[in-house]
């Protein structure tokens, strides 16, 4: 068979689905081989070659006809090839039916019309009427009452017209046993619906452009087929009849829609209002919504809407959409000036002024908000600071005796002063102080004290998030993303240009707060000028160094948690010289105070005895020290950064002048006791321990002390301060890093030296002198002459006397220290020898009984003594002897020898009798 005989073969057809009088294009091969080939051509078994055209082999236009079929083969039929096939298909979909208003490009069947005169509700204008089923599906009638339904749906209705309409109760009614697939497809189809009525006349015109041009090529090929045929001359023009059939057509029609087509203006109008009410009932509705919401502090929401409506209408020409806009941006302004007020507002969290911040910048607020609030920030604490210390100042002049500044800490069980910062690194101190003191603590507090703790308090509640705010304004993150990329190098200049206010600022915080401190710490470190402001206590004793140590880990507790804030060392450098200050004069005041209660001392004295003739004065005066430099400790400890209390060459002169002077005292102490008169001690007594062995003798109970029993009392304690006291002292001192500890070791010793030196002085004079002026009146009593007396019988009274006496001085001077007997014999002893030799040398001469019985008694009195014998009193005895004759014979010679060791036993007996 020869190509040209082939049957036609379709191959495509674009689209391949559509309504009746669809424009199709049909692709294939062998498709005929002109117009007149072409005789037959169906779609879906309808006859479609009416408004077949033939372009070429591969390709025919034509529309698709009233179907009987929903999908079906193209076939197409030429002289040449007969009964083709096809290779695809075409669906057909059922038209929607077209109102009487409804555009439409092509021409349709009555049948497809939508008849409202058929369907229509009285009452009703016909324009507002709607397809009776807008689902596009097969309307099944439930089996439900209608009562029933009524009651369901309270106060609802079935009808998509009405506003109460409930689409459950429309599904129920008319769609109760639907298939869900088939719900999926009218929702498919109100979709579409929407989306057809959404295009418009331009959707209209885009879709039946190639209808019109083909009406206006029918025309026109009407018209010059009339004029080709020469009617137009007979009976006028065919043409121009025509035209006057259509232009009655069109008054006619006018005339018959003139209400119905002033309805639908009149309705579109109103349709156009509404839709523009309800396009931009955004806009209308906001100024009111702003209120409410701002009432209800839904300040985010506000502002949504702001931007919202500054996108969308901030530049519009539109008199309503400007007059309502104005509206809205009077009430922003007004939400401007309400959150400004409540950002400067103080008290606020940090919290409250980083959202209020944030909101001002996203109201694009003019100035600076975040700069304001941290200058409102800063006049609130330096306000703080000084309303705290006119309240205690006025608490103080009202209860002037309310706080002791003298009280003793000892006996007060405080806990913890201060819980540190977490933060510290926190800070997160915000951190604050954690006291759980009872009531009666703030009883027991001086106003000062108690003020440098609020303010420290205070201080520390306030000036961490007043250093937050401003590192969030330096990073941004006070900020929005918006507000901080349109503002983002104007900020930078202002943060480069308040860097120095900001720290102007926190200097200025600090110097207040120090000042203040020092106001009621250390009144004589402000000066004159600024006595009134951080001054004004007006308070006449000063405080201890208990209660300043006190107020130093206040402080320094104050300076830890400021410094985990990290703020510079710099801005910290005022609190770190009050430190020193406070610790200087701690150190300076604890001493002072030291020395007072030192002086009170003598009062205590009990001059009980103990074995080493020590009473507890020495160790009460060491206790009293130690225990002073142990409440320094931590004030004489350095903390990181801080500087010793001794660094300044005057500190440490005036301390070390303090430390002496506290040694002097106890030194005077020890002088007002030895000379104190028996009047005025009170009723005591000298207690020994009789158990033990060395013991010489005792005094009784109830005996009362002497002068020269206190001497000897003060002079044992000399000795034992010098011994240990003092030095254990200065161990002390150097345990605290003191300086000048020579200078104070060497002074004190010599004053104690010197004191000790009197007080022997005067005990030897007390005791010697009656011994040595006893020795001449009894030498010569009975009228003795060294010229003219007996053979020596043995020693005469006066010597015994003058040995009883001495023993007499050892007995009292061994009960009270024996430490002491060597020194106190050996200087009585000098003064007897000295005395004996003085009388010695002023005899003009001796005979020879005379010679015998002076030799005998000097060598017995001086062999008597011989264990207490210094150089002194060995050189006066030997000058005594001297001064007498020499023995001529051997015979003298022995028996004053005899005489010697008989009269030595003899006295040695007597004094073991005694």
């Amino acid at each position: 068979m020869s190509r040209s005989r082939q049957p036609p073969l379709v191959t495509g057809i674009s689209p391949n689905e559509g309504i009746p009088w669809t424009k199709v294009t049909i692709r294939g091969e062998n498709l005929g081989t002109g117009p007149t080939d072409l005789i037959g051509l169906t779609i879906c078994g309808h006859n479609c070659l009416l408004t077949a055209e033939w372009m070429s082999a591969s390709k025919i236009v034509c529309r698709v006809g009233q179907a009987k079929n929903d999908k079906g083969d193209i076939i197409v039929t030429t002289k040449s090839g007969g009964r083709g096939t096809s290779t695809v298909s075409f669906k057909l979909l059922k038209p929607e039916k077209i109102g009487i208003l409804d555009q439409s490009a092509v021409w349709v069947d009555e049948m497809n019309y939508y008849d409202m005169r058929t369907d229509r509700n009285k009452g009703i204008p016909p324009l507002s009427l709607r397809p009776a089923n807008p689902l596009g599906i097969e309307i099944e009638k439930s089996k439900f009452s209608q009562k029933d339904l009524e009651m369901l749906f309270h106060g609802m209705s079935a009808d998509f017209t009405s506003e109460n309409f409930s689409a459950a109760w429309y599904l129920i009614e008319n769609h109760s046993n639907t298939s869900f697939e088939q719900l999926k497809m009218a929702v498919a189809n109100l979709k579409r619906q929407a989306n057809k009525k959404s295009e418009g006349s331009l959707a209209y015109v885009k879709g039946g452009l190639s209808t019109f041009f083909e009406a206006q090529d029918a025309l026109s090929a009407i018209h010059q087929k009339l004029e080709a045929d020469g009617t137009e001359k007979v009976e006028g023009s065919m043409t121009q009849k025509l035209e006057n059939v259509l232009n009655r057509a069109s008054n006619t029609a006018d005339t018959l829609f003139q209400e119905v087509l002033g309805r639908k203006d009149k309705a579109d109008s109103t349709r156009n209002a509404l839709n523009v009410l309800q396009r931009f009932k955004f806009l209308f509705n906001l100024p009111l919504n702003i209120e409410r919401n701002i009432q209800k502090g839904d300040y985010d929401v506000v502002i949504n809407d702001y931007e919202k409506a500054k996108s969308l209408f901030g530049k519009t020409e539109v008199q309503v959409f400007k007059k309502y806009y104005a509206e809205v941006e009077t009430r922003i302004e007004a939400l401007r000036e309400l959150l400004l007020d409540k950002l400067l507002e103080t008290p606020s969290t940090l919290h409250d002024q980083k959202r209020y911040i944030r909101y001002l910048s996203d109201l694009h607020t003019p100035g600076d908000p975040a700069w304001q609030c941290i200058g409102a920030q800063h006049k609130w604490i330096l306000q703080l600071m000084h309303s705290c210390k006119e309240g205690y100042v006025k608490d103080l002049k009202a209860n002037p005796g309310l706080h002791s500044p003298m009280l003793d800490l000892d006996n007060d069980t405080r806990p913890s002063m201060l819980g540190h910062l977490s933060q510290t690194a926190s800070l997160k101190r915000g951190s604050s102080f954690q006291s759980g003191r009872d009531d009666t603590w703030r009883y027991k507090t001086p106003h000062r004290v108690a003020f440098v703790e609020k303010l420290t308090k205070l201080v520390l509640s306030q000036l961490p998030n007043f250093w937050k705010l401003w590192i969030s304004y330096v990073n941004g993150s006070l900020f929005s993303e918006t507000a901080e990329k349109s503002g983002q190098i104007e900020r930078s200049k202002n943060v480069r240009q308040r860097q120095n206010d900001f720290k102007k600022m926190i200097q200025e915080v600090m110097h207040s707060l120090v000042k203040l401190a020092r106001g009621a710490l250390l009144p004589l470190s402000i000066r004159d000028g600024e006595a009134k402001q951080y001054g004004g206590w007006e308070v006449k004793c000063e405080l201890s160094g208990q209660w300043l140590a006190h107020a130093i880990q206040t402080v320094r507790l104050t300076h830890e948690s400021l410094t985990a804030l990290e703020i510079p060392n710099d801005l910290l450098q005022t609190i770190q010289d009050l430190i020193l200050d406070l610790r200087v004069r701690c150190v300076m005041v604890t001493l002072q105070h030291t020395a007072e209660e030192i002086k009170r001392l003598a009062e205590k004295e009990d001059w009980i005895v103990d074995n080493e003739g020590l009473t507890s004065l020495p160790c009460q005066f060491e206790q009293c020290i130690v225990c002073s430099l142990q409440s320094l400790k931590g004030v004489l400890e350095c903390k990181p950064g801080e500087a010793s209390v001794f660094q300044q060459p005057k500190t440490q002169e005036e301390v070390c002048q303090l430390s002496i002077n506290i040694m002097q005292v106890f030194i005077y102490c020890l002088e007002q006791l030895s000379t104190k008169p028996d009047a005025d001690i009170d009723t005591t007594h000298l207690s020994v321990d009789v158990s033990s062995p060395d013991l010489f003798g005792s005094i009784h109970e109830d005996f009362s002390l002497t002068s020269e029993q206190r001497l000897l009392i003060v002079l044992s304690n000399c000795c034992f301060l010098e011994r240990h006291t003092f030095l254990n002292i200065a161990e002390h001192f150097e345990k605290h890093n003191f300086q000048g500890i020579e200078k104070i070791t060497q002074v004190s010793m010599a004053s104690l030296k010197e004191l000790d030196q009197r007080l022997f002085e005067n005990y030897i004079e007390l005791k010697a002198d009656p011994i040595v002026g006893s020795l001449e009146p009894g030498i010569y009593a009975g009228y003795f002459d060294w010229k003219d007396c007996l053979p020596p019988t043995g020693v005469r009274n006066y010597l015994k006397e003058a040995l009883v006496n001495i023993i007499a001085v050892h007995a009292e001077v061994f009960t009270v220290s024996k430490e002491l007997v060597p020194r106190v014999l050996s200087k009585v002893v000098e003064a007897v020898s000295e005395e004996l030799s003085r009388l010695m040398q002023c005899v003009s001469s001796f005979s020879r009984n005379g010679a015998l019985q002076a030799r005998l008694e000097i060598c017995a009195l001086r062999d008597t003594v011989a264990v207490y014998l210094t150089p002194e009193s060995k050189s006066s005895f030997k000058q005594a002897l001297e001064a007498l004759p020499q023995l001529s014979s051997g015979a003298d010679k022995k028996k004053s020898r005899i005489q010697i060791r008989i009269r030595i036993r003899a006295v040695s007996r007597y004094i073991s009798s005694l």
